[in-house]
């Protein structure tokens, strides 16, 4: 089973194109979704953060994710420890869910995979990109302010070092486009898989 690689800067459209694989029947794991149900559930990551940025971080036994985010997308140490706690868990909880799938391939979406030096993981990746303008539009359209944005920005290489390392490029601009380009790399990877 090959093991694909889905990523983007925010705003990109990472999920919509991962719903569109997901609409020729392939699994996906997105990877920030699992990553924020894991810090809920593991009692390993629970200690480890309340360890390191003490007891706020959970409030009512559930995660401060507003504490959490003011803390780490001004502080690229706190981002690093955060992510040195979170990212093993959720690489061993990927790997379980690889066995169980059923499929020629199978794709994790994550947004900071190659950030973090992931891209050995898998046999290929996919980046996604559009214009920063519209990655702004999108993103405000779904109610998050601009300062948020350019912060999580900041934490994430531009799409012109992401090309670099990609092996194919999806550029979501129009939806009737993006699902045309996800139809033709769902056939290769298909026959890749073979």
């Amino acid at each position: 089973m090959i093991r694909v690689g889905l990523t983007g800067g925010i705003g990109s459209g990472k999920s919509t194109v991962a719903r569109c694989f997901q609409e020729f029947g392939i699994p996906v794991y997105y990877a920030d979704d699992e990553a924020k149900k894991l810090m809920h559930s593991s009692k390993v990551i629970r200690k480890r953060l309340v360890s390191e940025f003490g007891d706020a971080v959970y409030e009512k036994n559930e995660l401060n994710r507003q504490y959490l985010a003011s803390l780490i997308f001004n502080d690229p140490e706190k981002l690093k420890t955060i992510n040195s706690i979170v990212h093993p868990e959720v690489r061993n909880h990927f790997a379980r869910w690889v066995k169980k799938q059923d499929a020629p391939y199978v794709i994790q979406e994550n947004a900071i995979l190659l950030e973090n030096d992931f891209r050995t993981q898998f046999d290929c990746i996919i980046l996604v990109i559009a214009p920063e303008q519209l990655k702004m539009e999108r993103l405000i359209q779904k109610g998050i302010k601009k300062e948020d944005i350019l912060n999580r920005m900041k934490n994430q290489w531009p799409d012109e070092r992401k090309i670099l390392l990609a092996d194919f490029l999806i550029e979501n601009v129009d939806l009737k486009h993006t699902r045309q380009q996800v139809k033709e790399l769902h056939k290769k990877l298909l026959n890749f898989s073979l």
